[in-house]
């Protein structure tokens, strides 16, 4: 008994002589100028520690002054604590009834509004392909608050991708790189429900893989055939899919796209795809895709076996079909790919839908022949083309009272410039419709082809649409020329829209008359014109 006793003095003097060297190490560091840690939050960690912890940290708070090691100390349990009490299993909106999941995503809920972030929580998202695009993409969704995600890839780390993979080290080189990404999320968003498969996307996993309703499925397979299976998979099942088409060998961020899969050009990928998927399968679009404008900067280098002479790639193929040969890849490409896919997925979620910047090659001398033709219709139909041009005599100097007095005084014996003034100030002057307007609507709005093709299923590829049978007239005839009045037509098409009336448009096609409406709508908002 006495030997037991002499053994938790020399314990307890250990323990004070130890807190005592904190201490004067502590006195000799220079201050920092750091919060005090209050009395409160003293009393606080206090609860918080065990009692050998307790006499440890009560001798060192009373020497310096509940300064920044107690804070830190404290903020350290505080957070431990928080993990240990972190219900996995909780998920959906719920999760966004915790304090440090909303301060995670404070800047989203900011962005999004509340109601829709809880959208994005509440979401179920499979990302298939984890090298450089999709562990990019699929690290984005967890940051931006993705509350369950689906990691899906055969492939392990290699020192080679390390160069565009999102968050593999050298400690995780020939990992898995599901398992490396599910790792790393966990430290990042623990809450976010997070499944791993080491599994080659084929016809017999297709099952495991995109059952449990997914809200979307990320391709980011570069596999031909692989890819136009998954695609058809997804469109047979109806389940919403973006796919990425090949981020290597390229080098300008400024010309990636996201468009509809019939629309991509100058990728070799991407044609092999559409190809397979019409001929095969039977879909001619609907797909959206990240593609680059740029034509490749490099090709695939020649395959050399372990002698170090060219060999037939085809004999190293661990994985039948797959590509051996390797194609230069700039790191930063497919992270933008990546950054890309989780920013329109996370938006499409949340409910805001971004208008991407569509595919046209349309050249200022297409816009300023709408443009005329547009002239030419309103003086046509309305007797002015007031609304569509600018006219000096009316437009840059007549809205004061003196200068409209006095241009009514010289145009009193001219009943034509009398018209074309009382007309011009009858009229929004703040929006007329030049030529950037025209660019505006023909690109932005209706895409550079008939406001009724936009439902079609063959509108043919947008590098190369023409204005030959194109023009702008008025959506309602009854009010003026304007950014939110004025749609796309063909010629003939032209013709018939200006023979029946809205209401008769409405009746009979609906849906029509449904989407141009939401689209006019977008440019009221867009120019200010009304607020949401």
């Amino acid at each position: 008994m006495a030997e037991k006793g002499k053994y938790l003095v020399l314990v307890g003097a250990g323990a004070l002589l130890g807190s005592a060297a904190t201490v004067a190490i502590f006195k000799l560091l220079p201050r920092r100028g750091e919060r005090k840690c209050t009395v409160v939050e003293a009393i606080e960690l206090n609860g918080m520690l065990t009692d050998s912890q307790y006499v440890v940290t009560y001798i060192t708070l009373m020497f310096i002054e509940y300064d920044m090691f107690a804070c830190d100390l404290l903020e350290r349990r505080r957070y431990q604590k928080f993990l240990e009490g972190v219900n996995h299993g909780m998920t959906g909106p719920d999760l966004l009834m915790d304090e440090i999941v909303t301060e995670q995503l404070t800047r989203n809920i900011q962005f999004f509004g509340f109601e829709n972030q809880k959208k994005v929580v509440s979401s179920y998202v499979v990302v298939i392909g984890l090298g450089g695009v999709g562990s990019h993409a699929a690290s984005m969704l967890l940051r931006s608050g993705v509350g369950k995600l689906l990691l899906v890839d055969f492939d392990q780390v290699s020192v080679s991708s390390l160069n565009r993979h999102a968050v593999a080290t050298r400690e995780d080189v020939g990992t898995p790189k599901a398992l490396c990404l599910k790792k790393h999320f966990s430290t990042i968003f623990p809450e976010c429900h997070v499944d791993a498969k080491v599994v080659l996307y084929d016809s017999s996993s297709e099952d495991e893989i995109l059952s449990g309703h997914p809200d979307f499925v990320l391709d980011c397979i570069d596999n031909i055939d692989t890819k136009v299976s998954l695609l058809a998979a997804c469109v047979r099942r109806g389940l919403k899919v973006l796919s990425a088409t090949g981020a290597g060998a390229r080098a300008d961020p400024t010309r990636i796209r996201v468009a509809d899969l019939r629309e991509s050009t100058n990728d070799p990928l991407s044609r092999s795809v559409r190809h397979r998927l019409r001929k095969y399968h039977g879909i001619d679009g609907g797909i959206p895709v990240v593609f680059s404008l740029e034509k490749p900067k490099a090709k695939l280098l020649p395959f050399k076996g372990p002698s170090g002479e060219e060999e037939n790639p085809s004999d190293y193929q661990i994985v039948p079909g797959f590509r051996v040969r390797i194609i230069p890849v700039l790191g930063t490409i497919p992270a933008i790919f990546g950054q890309i896919m989780a920013s329109y997925v996370v938006t499409e979620l949340a409910g805001l839908h971004v208008h991407m910047e569509p595919v046209v090659n349309f050249d200022m001398d297409h816009y300023n022949v709408l443009h005329q033709r547009l002239i030419e219709h309103e003086e046509l139909q309305f007797g002015t083309a007031m609304e569509v041009q600018r006219d000096p005599c009316t437009y840059d100097i007549l809205f004061t009272s003196y200068s409209v007095a006095l241009l009514l005084d010289v145009a009193q014996h001219s009943y034509e410039l009398q018209r074309r003034m009382l007309y011009a100030l009858s009229v929004d002057k703040s929006h007329p419709v030049d030529v950037e307007e025209v660019i505006y609507i023909a690109k932005e709005l209706w895409h550079c082809r008939s406001a009724r093709d936009l439902s079609a299923k063959d509108v043919g590829r947008g590098m190369w649409r023409s204005v030959n049978e194109l023009m702008l007239i008025r959506w309602d005839h009854m009010k003026p020329a304007s950014v939110s009045n004025l749609i796309l037509l063909k010629f003939t098409e032209a013709d018939e829209h200006e023979s029946r009336s809205l209401e008769d448009i409405k009746e009979q096609e609906p849906e029509f008359f449904a989407r141009v409406t939401s689209v006019l709508k977008r440019a009221e908002l867009d120019f200010g014109l009304r607020s949401e």
